[in-house]
């Protein structure tokens, strides 16, 4: 029941979200042809993401599943959450985030030891959350990955 609570909120706040707060253009990309990038860059790891949990490039919040697709981390709701403490850890502060984490925690107290870990790799990671992934698609993950420690 909570997670179908926590995906309803999700779901009310995405579109004004997009539509208000973040200023990005979106990525002129679809999803199949992420599939013709290099087996190891990416741009195919976010195709792959995409197509393996049924999702579609949703405009302006590209970033979010090249996050998930860098930190391999799952979309449960609390991975959700805990990519979002990651997202602290490294640096990234905004009132969305501010919002996810608080009612998280009071969601899933039980999972705050997984909260803390992953606030804890984002911390140990060079900030990265910042960065224009549209411009890095053809790069190896691999070697984002130990660019920024993640």
């Amino acid at each position: 029941m909570r997670d179908y609570l926590i995906e309803k909120l999700y779901e009310c706040s995405k579109k004004p979200y997009q539509k208000y707060i973040k200023k990005n253009e979106p990525w002129k990309i679809d999803k199949a042809k992420l599939m013709d990038y290099p087996t190891e860059s990416l741009g195919f790891g976010l195709g792959n993401f995409l197509f393996n949990n049924h999702f579609d490039i949703q405009e302006k919040l590209e970033d979010h599943d090249i996050i998930h697709v860098l930190t391999n981390t799952g979309v449960s709701v609390y991975e959700e959450i805990g990519m979002q403490y990651y997202l602290l850890g490294n640096g990234k502060k905004s009132l969305y985030l501010s919002m996810v984490i608080l009612t998280g925690t009071l969601f899933y107290p039980k999972r705050i030891n997984y909260f803390i870990q992953q606030y804890k790799k984002g911390k140990n990671a060079f900030s990265f959350h910042y960065l224009d992934f549209s411009k890095m698609l053809f790069i190896p993950i691999q070697s984002i990955q130990q660019a920024f420690k993640i």
